[in-house]
């Protein structure tokens, strides 16, 4: 579904130029990138769409955002798609492959 999720600001550090960081997402742990703000530290809380972070939140509202996704069936299947999504390529292990290619990215 890829909503954008609340997630607590682990570690901060560069990679290659790009400000990321570890975010936690109830257990699952991903990087994200934080490029686009600039103020956020180590502890704070962030929501975080398709792995880039998009607006700083204080912890009282992560924490009823995840209450409400877990209330309305939509957390456990979020918290599924970030353990299955790898940041870094936005491919989902769980995603089809494109029409005309196999997993591995060769042509049928």
């Amino acid at each position: 579904m890829c909503l954008a999720v609340p997630g607590k600001v682990e570690k901060i550090y560069d990679a290659q130029g790009t400000r990321m960081g570890k975010v936690n997402f109830g257990g699952v742990i991903k990087e994200v990138c934080l490029a686009y703000l600039p103020d956020l530290e180590e502890g704070d809380y962030t929501i975080v769409h398709v792995g880039f972070a998009i607006s700083k939140i204080d912890e009282e509202s992560a924490q009823q955002s995840l209450r409400t996704f877990e209330e309305l069936g939509l957390l456990e299947e979020e918290l599924e798609e970030l353990r299955e999504t790898d940041f870094e390529t936005g491919v989902s292990a769980v995603s089809s492959s494109p029409k005309g290619s196999s997993p591995s990215g060769t042509e049928s």
